[in-house]
C-alpha cells in the first residue's frame, strides 16, 4: 500500500472533528426549525384564543347590561365609549359637544336597557343607533341656533356645509370594523373601500398574488357583513 493513501493521525482526527461539527450544526438547525414551527403554532393558537376571548368578553358585557348588573354600565362604557365618542367628535367637530353626547348615549342606554334584546343584535350596534339619534338631535339644535344667527346677520350669510350624520357614522363604524382585521387583509380592504382599486391593482400595489387578494377580500367581506349588519351599517354607506 502506498504511504500517500494512509492519512496521518492528525489529519484523520481533524476530519472526524469536522464531520462531528457538521452533524452538530445540522442538529442545531433542525432544532431551531422545530422551535420556530412550535413558536408559530403557539402564536396562531394565542391569536385564536384572543379572538375567542374577545367575543366572549363582548357577549358577557351585553348579557350583563341586559340583566342590569351593577357593574354593567361601567363595563359597557369602557368597551364602547371610544367608538361612541369618535362618532360624536367627527360628526359634531367639538370635544365638549362630543363628550356631552357620549354621556347622553350611555345614560339613555342604561335607562332604556329593558328594550335591548341581545338575540337581535350586539350591544355595540344598539349603542351606535342611540349615538346616531343623539348626534342628529345635536345637529338639529345647532342648525336652529345657526339659523337664528344667520337671520340676525342678514340675507348674505351662507350656512356651512356638513355631511349628513348617517354618512359620517357609517364611515366611522366601517373604519372601526376594518381596524379589527389582521394584515394584509386590513390593507387590502382599505385599498378596496377608500382607494376604489380593482383586485388587480391591489395585487400590484401590495405585490401579492391575485388569488391571495381575492381570497382575503372574500373572507373579509363575509366577516364585515356580519358585524356591520349587527351595527345597522351598509359597507357602501
Amino acid at each position: 500500500m502506498s504511504m500517500r493513501s494512509v492519512p496521518s493521525a492528525p489529519a484523520a482526527g481533524a476530519a472526524g472533528q469536522a464531520k462531528a461539527g457538521q452533524a452538530e450544526a445540522g442538529q442545531a438547525e433542525a432544532g431551531q426549525a422545530e422551535a420556530g414551527q412550535a413558536e408559530a403554532g403557539q402564536a396562531e393558537a394565542g391569536q385564536a384564543e384572543a379572538g375567542q376571548a374577545g367575543a366572549l368578553a363582548e357577549d358577557g358585557v351585553a348579557a350583563a347590561f341586559q340583566a342590569g348588573r351593577a357593574d354593567a354600565l361601567a363595563l359597557a362604557y369602557q368597551r364602547y365609549s371610544p367608538l361612541v365618542y369618535t362618532i360624536a367628535l367627527r360628526s359634531l367637530g367639538g370635544r365638549a359637544e362630543a363628550e356631552d353626547v357620549t354621556q347622553q348615549v350611555f345614560v339613555s342606554a342604561w335607562r332604556s336597557r329593558g328594550t335591548f334584546q341581545q338575540q337581535r343584535g350586539g350591544l355595540g350596534g344598539w349603542l351606535v343607533a342611540i349615538t346616531r339619534n343623539k348626534v342628529a338631535d345635536a345637529l338639529r339644535q345647532r342648525q336652529r341656533e345657526d339659523g337664528a344667527l344667520r337671520s340676525m346677520a342678514g340675507p348674505g350669510a351662507q350656512p356651512a356645509r356638513v355631511d349628513p350624520p348617517d354618512q359620517v357614522v357609517n364611515r366611522i363604524v366601517l373604519t372601526d370594523e376594518l381596524s379589527r382585521l389582521g394584515e394584509p387583509a386590513r390593507r387590502i380592504m382599505t385599498l378596496a373601500f377608500y382607494a376604489d382599486l380593482t383586485h388587480e391593482q391591489i395585487a400590484g400595489a401590495l405585490r401579492l398574488p391575485l388569488g391571495t387578494v381575492k381570497s382575503h377580500i372574500r373572507r373579509s367581506l363575509l366577516r364585515l357583513r356580519t358585524r356591520l349588519e349587527a351595527d345597522g351599517v351598509s359597507p357602501g354607506g
